[in-house]
């Protein structure tokens, strides 16, 4: 099986992270478990200017402070405790009861014991004791509503785990464009230095006689122009640093630094052919996994709606303390018999509904296309997938491709520049030809830049559409091709 090995750009993240349930893909039972077991932890107040940050820790700050993951994560334990409703029903039901009254009532009573045929009653009651009801059998109804409680939970932590993707994709995403910005940058200031070597070597002429003013004007104007890109370049550097803080969930300014990673992702990186990498993604995407729980949850709602049609069997017993203080009026008679008493009620209930007003027809045909929807929307889902897998594949292709031209194409700029400028020197050649060479050169610098990015998000963009990325263990490198 074929897939991208991460561990050239995405660094595996630390173990006190991976115990908060964060920087690791371990699949959805376990990152179940740890999201129901564990706190969302507190975001962090700010980053460390003064600090360079590796993209692994970077990732662990968005993790922990990029509001979507502690959504997610919030989700994932509400998901855990509806399984918990849903099992509590196999359980007996006990509750405490107690009652404490008074009543006043008309009781007959014969004459002449009572002149008027009847006797006022009073009745002080105290009542204290437990109710116990319980379910003995459904039919399968509780059954089918945890299975899909627990469908739903494992939804949950797919959906967590996806989210958990998209924000190291994005923070990936951020980072290779400040990467990017600070290798224009540098570019640039080169291209500010041959500048000025042009400019520096037509004054130099002009000064011995072998060049023109409009020479020297044409090489002033070309270090303005990359004067003017250095600023504009400086300002791109700048907003790249907000855009990554904002991504992390900090407070957006440019106070921040990063290090740069060490090597590009090469060819190599990818195992297997085009095929491959798409049975990867299904086989790995989290979210593809919770669409296709939704389904089983779905399905498991359908067998409850279904299980609604029978009866179910129950028992309830109920057990107390009574007391009672009854006296009459007293024109009638004296006080009665005060007494307390354990008292008790057992039952076997079975219920059964035989006219609902449609309540269980419209609740099984709401299940069934609630089923429906989560099978065309997985299948949707599936042939998205593939085609995501298909175009990331192609464009690290390409990328990588791109990126060795570029390489060619700057050497090739420098060594003509550099042989432009010597013959310049011995006016051999006119300034129009150092000036064309030194565009040229120019524009090789900022295309290897621009190729070089390419590759490292190409690359981070097939690790996360393979749903690789974070993932606790990359398949294994076999057999590199890149056809």
């Amino acid at each position: 099986m074929g897939g991208l090995l991460l561990g050239a750009f995405l660094p595996a993240h630390s173990t006190s992270a991976a115990a908060q349930c964060v920087g690791e893909v371990a699949g959805e039972t376990s990152a179940a478990a740890c999201t129901a077991q564990h706190p969302v932890p507190s975001p962090r107040t700010d980053v460390d200017p003064a600090k360079a940050y590796t993209l692994d820790e970077l990732i662990d700050i968005a993790e922990s402070d990029n509001p979507r993951t502690r959504i997610a994560w919030e989700q994932a334990k509400q998901a855990a405790e509806r399984v918990g409703i849903a099992k509590s029903v196999y359980y007996p039901q006990l509750a405490g009861t107690a009652l404490f009254g008074n009543q006043k009532f008309i009781n007959p009573f014969p004459m002449p014991y009572a002149p008027l045929g009847y006797i006022m009653v009073d009745l002080p009651v105290a009542d204290a004791g437990l109710t116990l009801e319980y379910t003995i059998f459904d039919f399968g109804r509780r059954r089918a509503e945890l299975e899909a409680g627990k469908a739903g939970q494992l939804a949950a932590a797919g959906s967590f785990e996806r989210t958990n993707q998209d924000v190291a994709y994005a923070v990936v995403l951020a980072y290779y464009r400040l990467i990017t910005a600070q290798e224009r940058l540098a570019a640039i200031r080169q291209i500010l230095q041959t500048a000025r070597t042009t400019q520096a070597a037509a004054e130099a002429q002009l000064a011995n006689g072998r060049s023109t003013l409009p020479d020297v004007l044409n090489a002033r104007a070309g270090t303005a122009k990359a004067e003017y890109d250095l600023e504009a370049s400086l300002g791109d550097d700048a907003a790249a640093r907000v855009a990554l803080r904002e991504v992390l969930g900090v407070e957006p300014s440019d106070a921040i630094t990063v290090a740069a990673p060490s090597a590009l992702p090469s060819p190599d990186a990818v195992s297997g052919s085009a095929a491959a990498l798409v049975q990867a993604a299904a086989k790995n995407r989290p979210d593809l996994l919770a669409m296709a729980d939704r389904l089983r949850g779905a399905q498991e709602e359908l067998k409850a709606a279904h299980n609604a049609y029978r009866p179910t069997i129950a028992f309830a017993a109920h057990g107390s303390e009574q007391s009672i203080w009854p006296t009459v009026t007293k024109q009638y008679g004296s006080a009665l018999a005060d007494t307390t008493q354990f008292v008790w009620d057992a039952d076997l209930r079975i219920h059964w509904d035989f006219f609902t007003g449609g309540r269980r027809r419209n609740a099984v045909a709401e299940s069934a296309s609630r089923e429906r929807e989560a099978a065309d929307e997985l299948r949707e889902k599936q042939d998205s997938i593939t085609r995501q897998a298909w175009m990331a594949y192609l464009n690290f292709r390409t990328a990588t491709r791109q990126e060795q031209a570029s390489e060619t194409l700057l050497n090739a700029a420098t060594t003509s520049y550099d042989a432009s400028l010597d013959a310049y020197g011995y006016g051999i050649k006119n300034l129009i030809d150092v000036v064309n060479a030194e565009s040229q050169l120019a524009e090789a610098r900022l295309t290897a830049v621009q190729a070089r990015s390419a590759v490292l998000t190409s690359a981070a963009n097939l690790g996360y559409t393979t749903g690789e990325m974070l993932r606790k263990k990359p398949v294994a490198q076999t057999n590199p091709t890149l056809p």
